[in-house]
């Protein structure tokens, strides 16, 4: 039997994608506008290739830093290299489907993936912009994943945002999406998720839109009220690595502190490799540290989240004193699941501060990572090797979780 294949658009870090390999897909090529995230994709895709070659000792020595970054890739074929597309959609279209149509060999596309950016979208990101993102030219990426879709002809397609899709423009958008969708010869249906139901420990709330061709006699499963039954407290993210103080931390190799647990191994956060990378946590200033030593308390004494307004005066240094009251907050270890973690995780860390007091900071890269259920063997790229820690939240915060697209991916796959 052959394996599905896909094409991934506005791949990011590849957590959608992620998810898909481990349900058994195959990807095509991966397409990202971000350069550091391209340079993520590649390293995955080294990765896949070389533990399907019985090489997988290559891919830890670069984990453990006995390599580098172009010592990994020079024993990769072109072909795995290439099949990651560092262009933008809509601009260098003609180029991309050349580079697609080599990759595919006359293959036809079983499922096209991915989500454009979500700020346009998003309820926070309409709230920030003076014209409530109208003039956003990623407001009508939508257009060009129809494009994609009468190209390329897959048999369904997967395309995930955030909630604001649905409202955004009244939910025009939303009915221009379908309308397009609908003349491009699919049928659609949105799914309202939350990552918590997939065994994901974040209360992370998105929209799944999954299309259909006409002529399929298929009936999607009900993935709003999907239970995979895997579930802990957030304390288990952290319980088997090592005490960090603010800005401490070795970006490769560093050893665990402890064993696995029930969830750190049935999620495939630690899947075999043990190779500890990226637990990095970033410098905080003294004021900022005292600040959470004062979440952390009011958190773990009382289950109270700190309202900017009730911190003493002298540590109030934010002239908006009416919104964003919450702008410290404390990852509450003892959970079913954290809040979500966004991108602006990689401008501070104030939203995501550690709940243990004496560590007093924010989390760290491999951390936020596990909140998002990403593989402790998945290594997020700087664009200068070695450089990779505001580059690897970023690349966090704007992705899919993995174990999410598993579940989602092993559903489609049958049938």
């Amino acid at each position: 039997m052959k394996k599905l294949n896909y094409i991934d658009l506005f791949a990011g870090a590849g957590g959608l994608s992620e998810g898909f390999i481990r349900a058994g897909f195959k990807p095509i090529v991966h397409i990202e506008l971000d350069q550091a995230a391209c340079y993520t994709l590649k390293t995955r895709q080294a990765y896949y290739y070389l533990k399907k070659k019985n090489k997988a000792e290559t891919y830890i020595d670069y984990l453990k830093g006995n390599i580098t970054r172009d010592d990994l890739y020079s024993v990769l074929p072109n072909e795995i290299l290439s099949s990651v597309i560092n262009k933008t959609i809509g601009v260098d279209n003609k180029y991309i489907f050349g580079e697609i149509d080599k990759q595919l060999q006359n293959q036809e596309v079983d499922i096209l993936l991915g989500g454009p950016p979500c700020q346009a979208y998003s309820l926070v990101g309409r709230a920030r912009d003076e014209n409530g993102m109208q003039n956003d030219r990623r407001n009508y990426l939508y257009i060009q994943y129809n494009n994609f879709l009468k190209k390329y002809n897959p048999k369904m397609f997967v395309f995930e945002n955030v909630p604001g899709l649905l409202s955004a423009k009244q939910g025009q958008y939303y009915k221009n999406m379908c309308n397009l969708f609908d003349k491009a010869g699919y049928i659609t249906q949105h799914f309202a998720l939350a990552a918590s139901n997939f065994g994901v420990l974040q209360n992370r709330k998105r929209i799944l839109i999954i299309g259909y061709k006409k002529e399929l006699n298929i009936s999607l499963p009900d993935f709003e009220n999907y239970k995979s039954g895997l579930s802990s407290k957030v304390k288990s993210v952290f319980a088997d690595l090592p005490k960090l103080q603010a800005g401490e931390g070795i970006d490769k190799f560093i050893s665990y502190a402890g064993k696995t647990n029930s969830w750190l191994k049935e999620s495939g956060v630690r899947n075999g490799i043990d190779v500890l990378t990226q637990h990095v946590a970033r410098p905080h200033t003294i004021q900022d540290k005292e600040i959470y030593r004062i979440t952390v308390d009011k958190w773990n004494d009382k289950k109270e989240r700190l309202d900017y307004n009730d911190l003493p005066e002298r540590l109030k240094t934010h002239k908006n004193r009416h919104s964003f009251f919450d702008r410290f907050k404390v990852v509450a270890a003892d959970m079913p699941y954290s809040h979500t973690v966004v991108a602006h995780i990689a401008k501070d860390g104030h939203y995501y501060i550690h709940p243990d007091i004496e560590q007093n900071r924010s989390i760290s890269v491999r951390e936020a990572a596990r909140l998002q259920s990403f593989p402790d063997d998945f290594y997020f790229e700087g664009i200068k090797e070695g450089q990779s820690r505001t580059a690897a939240f970023k690349q966090i915060g704007n992705a899919v979780p993995p174990l999410m697209a598993q579940n989602i991916a092993k559903k489609i796959k049958e049938l």
